[in-house]
């Protein structure tokens, strides 16, 4: 391809994030370029891992869940269009102490946007899904539409239909720099030279590498997961056993049913809180990241601590507010970013790919993100 061919737009890293918003472009039509420094999919950022958590109950924020709602829609498009199997729903579990922000921000959320939810008791849980045992005195809010979407799926399926609607999609092109000109963008990597009128950066943990404005405001973090082989493995099926969020003195925890690969899975939000640079990181997990989920799953859902089939790092990229960003650079009106997704994210790549699209597009979006500007951090 010859230097400065022009796109309409170009996309930076083409991940969860990335590869939903190419996709969306290319469907308006548009003339699009998605340049990926790793393989599509790879494991070596933040969209990786067998599985992903989905919820409609969102203790985060109320504001979360119009968002989510519409990624349900997109996903269930997206898997009737490919044929790949995407979202598996297994009903959720949000639960801790009653005065837990997971379960009061969870039971909040469902009332707000009149969610079906059920309240629970612990010893209910334990009751109706045998695989938990959590304390008698918790409260949980169980919502039957929670489940878990496949990562490497989707992230295939976006990619897939969008090579199918025109986009060009280049993965092992790592991106050095790029450059404001008049009208447009220029974006440079280490096989040529390319310019468009938009610029989209969706670059996960690479983002305050390639937006000095995002420098100290979005901060890659080391996060580890574990798959245990339980003892009963009929327990911990996804017809019987929904995914979770869990606040406990030793944390705030998260897991997933038997899927794909062996084991029950779970991890720490923010694990050991070690900050990394991207380029320059421990990815082996060691025996103390073991022992953080061995010992967690073993009291709180026994049985599920047999032997370790699998230990994997990834990278959460967190923001001070733990809230994503979505905006249009303040100093440039061509380049827009979707960063810090704080490590629930991931469920929302469908709809976030529809928003930087419109930011792009038309510089304003329908979707209700204003909390994710940003300017919040000024």
């Amino acid at each position: 391809m010859p230097p400065n061919e022009r796109y309409d737009a170009i996309v930076v890293g083409v991940g969860g994030m990335g590869s939903a918003t190419v996709s969306h472009l290319a469907d308006r039509g548009l003339d699009v370029l998605g340049l990926e420094r790793y393989d599509i999919p790879h494991t070596m950022g933040s969209s990786h891992g067998v599985t992903r958590i989905i919820r409609r109950a969102y203790y985060e924020h109320p504001a979360y869940v119009p968002l989510v709602e519409r990624a349900y829609e997109l996903w269930d498009d997206l898997a009737d269009e490919t044929g790949r199997d995407i979202v598996h729903r297994t009903g959720s579990i949000d639960a801790g102490p009653a005065d837990s922000t997971v379960f009061e921000g969870s039971k909040r959320s469902c009332e707000e946007h009149d969610i079906p939810h059920e309240v629970l008791t612990g010893a209910e849980v334990n009751e109706r899904f045998p695989g938990y045992g959590l304390p008698e005195d918790y409260r949980a809010v169980y919502q039957e539409d929670g489940g878990f979407v496949v990562p490497e799926q989707a992230i295939i399926a976006h990619t897939e239909r969008a090579q199918a609607a025109g986009a060009e999609i280049r993965g092992r092109e790592a991106v050095h720099d790029w450059t404001a000109i008049d009208d447009g963008v220029r974006v440079t990597t280490a096989d040529g030279v390319y310019v468009a009128d938009k610029l989209v950066l969706t670059a996960g943990a690479w983002a305050a590498k390639h937006v000095d404005a995002l420098d100290g405001v979005v901060v890659p973090e080391r996060q580890v997961l574990g798959w245990f082989q339980p003892d009963d493995p009929a327990r911990f099926r996804p017809d019987d056993f929904p995914v979770w969020n869990l606040s406990t003195p030793e944390g705030r925890f998260y897991g997933f049913p038997i899927y794909d690969v062996p084991g029950v899975k779970l991890g720490k939000y923010n694990h050991r809180e070690e900050d990394v640079d991207p380029d320059d990181w421990n990815r082996d997990p060691d025996d103390v990241d073991e022992t953080i989920l061995r010992e967690f799953t073993r009291r709180y859902f026994p049985g599920s601590d047999g032997p370790t089939m699998r230990l994997t790092t990834c990278m959460f990229t967190n923001t001070p507010d733990d809230h994503f960003v979505l905006d249009t650079l303040p100093d440039d009106e061509n380049v827009v970013v979707g960063a810090g997704f704080s490590g629930h994210g991931f469920k929302f790549a469908s709809t976030i790919g529809e928003v930087l699209a419109d930011l792009a597009v038309d510089g304003e979006t329908d979707h209700d993100v204003g909390m994710f500007s940003l300017d919040r951090f000024e």
